[in-house]
């Protein structure tokens, strides 16, 4: 299925700010070094305590479906505030896990509504991790779950009140059926949590960019300037080493239409959703020609293995 941007980053600055840590720095123009953050931690106590203000908002409307609310406007929120309005039968989210959900965002000033997002398509699923953010929102929820927001305003936003769905979640590494990689490639070995472990072959380091599909998923295909949220694992040719990678960390979304070097979109544009691929990025592809540097990656040929978890297509202008 297609999906569409994670509406919640342009909905509400304030929310944005307090989003803005789902993912890890990914292969960018110019590279920096990446933080493991704290994975560890209980998702349950992660979640926002309740308040008065979210406590004084009435919501009406099915789990599914678009909510509606009454509330005394303007509603005062001085830090985010959180209720489980519904518990879902489904198992609870867990430290990790890609969320796939619905949202409905009131002006807490107005009253009005700001936006209703995901309840007749999907939205970018959004990973829920101790100390990344999304946890103050999802907690520990289960799945089938509805629950109710307060969030502060900033300067750019005014306060908000969100109305969250939890709907499923998203595998978080590749699931297509497997696939030969072809005569001259690098190997791949995955270990139990799906994590790869890159072989380079011996000879002269190649000089064209190369990509080829081991595991070929069922879902959409991505497009040119679709947004995709992924795993990858980098690795220079040059020096053998792995430079970056987001497993251990948070799965990486970017724009193929800019944020990342050129061969890093290029490995997954007409690549179906839940495949993985393997990529070989020369420097020109990369992070440019030159003398080698370590530092940037400078000069460098670059193996990328990356599992695509959800597409998204950007909605029309």
């Amino acid at each position: 299925m297609r999906t569409r941007p994670l509406a919640l980053l342009s909905l509400a600055a304030a929310a944005a700010l307090v989003l803005a840590g789902c993912t890890s720095s990914g292969p960018d123009a110019s590279p920096s070094p990446t933080s493991t953050g704290d994975a560890a931690g209980d998702l349950c106590a992660a979640a926002a305590p309740s308040g008065e203000a979210v406590e004084s908002v009435d919501v009406t409307g099915d789990v599914g479906s678009a909510a509606t609310v009454e509330f005394s406007a303007p509603l005062t929120v001085d830090a985010a505030e959180r209720t489980l309005l519904v518990e879902g039968d489904g198992d609870a989210l867990a430290d990790g896990d890609l969320v796939n959900y619905a949202l409905t965002i009131f002006d807490a000033t107005t009253g009005e509504e700001s936006a209703s997002e995901g309840y007749d398509e999907d939205l970018l699923p959004v990973q829920v991790s101790v100390g990344t953010g999304p946890d103050q929102f999802f907690g520990c929820a289960p799945i089938g779950s509805r629950i109710v927001m307060a969030v502060p305003g900033s300067e750019s936003s005014p306060a908000a009140v969100w109305v969250l769905d939890v709907l499923g979640t998203t595998e978080a590494v590749a699931s297509g059926e497997e696939q030969d990689a072809p005569e001259g490639f690098p190997t791949v070995v995955l270990d139990e949590t799906g994590k790869p472990t890159v072989t380079l072959p011996e000879g002269d380091i190649p000089t064209e960019f190369e990509k080829a599909t081991l595991k070929k998923g069922d879902g959409a295909v991505v497009e040119a300037g679709d947004s995709v949220l992924v795993q990858y694992h980098g690795v220079s040719w040059n020096s053998g080493e792995v430079f970056d990678e987001s497993w251990g960390k948070q799965a990486f979304s970017f724009s193929t239409s800019g944020g990342v070097v050129q061969g890093f979109a290029d490995a997954v544009v007409g690549e179906t959703v839940g495949s993985q691929v393997i990529a070989i990025l020369p420097p020109s592809a990369a992070y440019g020609e030159g003398e080698i540097n370590e530092e940037d990656l400078t000069g460098q040929t670059l193996v990328f293995v990356v599992d695509i978890l959800a597409a998204a297509t950007p909605p029309a202008a």
